[in-house]
């Protein structure tokens, strides 16, 4: 099959797919499937503020994508992305609770995000190196760091840097300072009107993530490295590559591209620590990474998807009182199965038929 077949057509098709088996669920429980179709693109893609929040949603599950993907060039399969987003914000609280009454905007913001990388990476590298020195298997150990980070994030909320006199689990406002401009305030200051959302420049820093992405992965030595040692490791060892240097990086690196997530969120929108900020982020991105197919135009494309199934899913639920946050959870679950476990499913009869055109 060409391979662009395989990164187009397949994935066309387990999404197809899985829409199909959520529209025959959507119809058993009384609902209109078409109707429900209808309200989640209108939701996601309808009006300005829902675009703006489905890019909004979209930039968080970019950069969680790309954290999967690099762990998966190298043969990894990293669903920490969780627990590196939590300590990623983590890093991002304690410089804007330390710092933002004292420096200023220029150098507060990119040492927040500095921050968010150099935790998220520091909390990737743990199960790294036991995966590199100890064999103990990635999968395992970035499953605990999950349920650890969590509940590290939930003491340290609740007992340290929790808001004096608040009884909710969050920290106090970050100053004004620190926050990362939405682009509908970034427009008025220019004469433009774009409808208020949560979308800020971290959707840019994004887009340029993806692009670094493309060029070190695909045109760098070191690229080449991380493929190589994804592809065949006993290869990779015969040829000289030190392979546990390989897997400490790109995870690592797997680490500090999830970590940014939490800048998207904490600088971008919230501006506040909470518990709960998030919102399984990490674990979408391995479905962004799947169906994106590693490849950082595929991952955006993913990722976009994904975003709209979150807004749209937010609208439907509203407009649809049976269609539950569960049951759009359960529709990403559907494309994480096809896209998945059975991205294979079509690929028989889609390969059979270029087969019999080539014969001819």
């Amino acid at each position: 099959m060409p391979r662009w077949a395989q990164l187009s057509i397949l994935p066309a098709l387990n999404l197809l797919a899985a829409l199909l088996v959520t529209g025959l669920v959507t119809w058993l429980i009384g609902e209109n499937p078409v109707e429900c179709l209808k309200l989640l693109i209108h939701g996601a893609f309808g009006y300005g503020e829902g675009i703006g929040y489905t890019l909004f949603y979209t930039t968080g599950y970019i950069f969680a994508g790309l954290a999967v993907a690099t762990a998966f060039h190298a043969g990894l399969f990293n669903i920490g992305g969780e627990g590196q987003t939590y300590l990623a914000g983590l890093g991002v609280t304690l410089v804007m609770l330390g710092f933002d009454h004292t420096l200023p905007p220029a150098a507060l913001v990119p040492l927040a995000i500095l921050a968010a990388m150099g935790f998220g990476a520091a909390w990737a590298y743990i199960p790294a190196y036991l995966q590199a020195k100890r064999g103990s298997h990635i999968v395992v150990t970035t499953i605990m760091f999950n349920f650890i980070a969590y509940s590290l994030m939930l003491y340290l909320i609740s007992h340290q840097l929790i808001e004096p006199g608040s009884q909710n689990p969050t920290t106090r406002e970050f100053a004004e300072s620190g926050w990362i401009p939405q682009l509908h305030v970034l427009a008025a200051g220019m004469g433009l009107e774009l409808p208020s959302s949560p979308l800020n420049l971290t959707f840019v820093l994004a887009l340029i993530a993806s692009a670094l992405f493309y060029l070190v992965v695909w045109h760098s030595r070191w690229g080449f490295t991380l493929r190589t040692v994804g592809t065949n490791e006993h290869a990779a060892r015969y040829a000289g590559v030190s392979v546990s240097r390989v897997i400490i990086v790109a995870m690592c690196v797997s680490g500090a591209l999830g970590g940014l997530s939490a800048v998207n969120d904490l600088l971008g929108s919230s501006h506040r620590m909470n518990v709960l900020f998030t919102n399984g982020v990490g674990f979408v991105g391995i479905a962004v990474a799947l169906m994106g197919r590693n490849h950082p135009v595929g991952i955006i494309l993913s990722a976009l998807l994904f975003g709209a199934l979150t807004q749209g899913g937010s609208d439907l639920s509203f407009e649809k009182p049976m269609i539950t946050r569960e049951m759009i959870l359960f529709i990403q679950g559907l494309i994480i199965l096809f896209c998945g476990a059975l991205e294979n499913l079509f690929e028989p009869f889609i390969a059979g038929l270029f087969k019999r055109k080539d014969n001819k």
